[in-house]
């Protein structure tokens, strides 16, 4: 098994079309999310650490106009990436792979000096390896037994990505992966993080600067173990009750984890997309006319959205936001002080949020069924199955585009905004990465 691995990874092959352009809308959408990240509590504290860091200019922090040492920059802009709820997510492998990757891949692009064709490239090899790890190990056992599939996929994709970028041989690959699996780690406490900034370490920050420096020892001639998925005391014999290593290689070449991510189209948790699709689907009628209004979805998903003290991860909240304000911007998903609002409470008040054991038996697949009873003894109900941007409902390119603009022009300003998203489209065409750092500074 191995060998067909390193094999593949060292050869990092040539992207069919769709993927490219696929693996196009999950980095501008991940440097959306680090560039509104910026802004962010744990966006401000990733920030000001790095700087405190120093190092050797090789890559820049987004929104900050500072230049690092790669696994510094990787370290930052995996925490802004993170540092909200905006970014992707793989739904079989629970992972969250654009804010490890991506941020690991653009630090060693830039450090390399490489194309942008060579950097999607290493992108989309990221995304095929890292969320196969986490599904070999039976992610959703996995994390059962405490372990963070968030922190442990994303590592091995950054480490692959970055691993690409130096153009490691296939015996370095192995190198590569066996000093990636000695760094992996993570524990599924986050969800007690309160204000999200260990989250966003453990979600982007830890594997995308673990995945970098392994690249990067590997890359400057560090040797290691030649196969740590086998044999006595390995990785597999380490992790997971039941693991099946063969699933690192299943339909390689042919399967692409990339095209089977989600993209969020509301700037809030996973389990409040389906909800919101559905409100937005029902709407419009007056918020004065509603008697209550039922909410389905998983039973984690209940558990981890039910009266939160944050707003974008706040299900009766947000839902709440729709029904009054018709749509949830990020502005307004951010809105702290909006919790407050007396209209937003009374609607709260007439919120029911269940776990359903039906819509848990269909994940990964994040459904959701909201019920809105209405004066007049009218009902109004849709039970979303396919939430959009999810592979099975995928957003189109000038959805991807109008959400990374909405996002970034507060930051970057409206022109430097415009013209990032323009280049990441165009990236396969950038002969240097270095060259996007202009457009990567916040607006002055």
């Amino acid at each position: 098994m191995i060998e067909r691995l390193a094999r593949y990874i060292a050869q990092s092959p040539k992207l069919p079309g769709e993927v490219v352009e696929k693996t196009k809308h999950h980095v501008l959408d991940t440097l959306a999310a680090m560039v509104s990240g910026s802004k962010l509590l744990p966006g401000r504290k990733a920030i000001s650490f790095a700087r405190t860091l120093g190092g050797s200019r090789q890559a820049s922090v987004v929104a900050s106009g500072f230049v690092t040492t790669a696994e510094n920059a990787a370290l930052a802009n995996g925490m802004l990436a993170h540092a909200d709820e905006t970014d992707d997510s793989h739904a079989p492998s629970l992972t969250h792979p654009g804010c490890g990757i991506v941020p690991a891949a653009l630090a060693m692009a830039e450090r390399e000096g490489q194309s942008g064709a060579a950097m999607l490239r290493a992108v989309a090899l990221g995304y095929d390896i890292g969320c196969r790890l986490t599904m070999s190990l039976n992610a959703y056992e996995f994390r059962e037994d405490g372990h963070s599939t968030h922190s442990f996929g994303p590592m091995f994709g950054a480490a692959v990505a970055a691993g690409s970028l130096l153009g490691l041989k296939e015996r370095q690959v192995r190198h590569l992966l066996s000093y990636t699996a000695q760094q992996a780690s993570g524990i599924s406490c986050w969800m007690r993080d309160e204000e999200h900034i260990e989250k966003a370490f453990d979600f982007g920050g830890m594997p995308a600067r673990n995945g970098v420096a392994a690249a990067a020892m590997v890359g400057h001639g560090f040797t290691g173990v030649e196969d740590a998925f086998s044999g006595e005391r390995s990785f597999f014999v380490a992790y997971g009750r039941e693991p099946k290593p063969e699933m690192l290689i299943d339909g390689l070449g042919e399967r692409y984890e990339i095209m089977n991510t989600n993209i969020k189209r509301w700037s809030v948790g996973s389990p409040i997309q389906a909800p919101l699709d559905a409100l937005s689907l029902l709407l419009p009628f007056e918020a004065a006319d509603v008697e209550k209004v039922i909410i389905r979805v998983a039973h984690q998903g209940a558990n981890t959205t039910n009266n939160r003290d944050m707003p974008d991860i706040c299900m009766q909240h947000l839902c709440a936001v729709m029904i009054l304000d018709g749509t949830v911007s990020f502005k307004s998903s951010h809105d702290e002080k909006r919790m407050k609002d007396s209209k937003v409470l009374a609607l709260r008040k007439r919120m029911t949020l269940l776990g359903d054991d039906e819509l848990t038996k269909a994940m990964p697949s994040r459904q959701g069924i909201v019920e809105v009873f209405l004066r007049g003894e009218r009902k109004l109900r849709h039970h979303m199955q396919a939430v959009r941007g999810t592979a099975e409902n995928p957003m189109t390119r000038e959805e991807v585009d109008v959400k990374s603009y909405d996002l970034m022009a507060p930051v970057l300003g409206r022109d430097r905004a415009r013209k990032l998203c323009d280049a990441i489209w165009n990236l396969d065409r950038l002969k240097d990465v270095r060259k996007l750092r202009p457009l990567l500074k916040e607006k002055r």
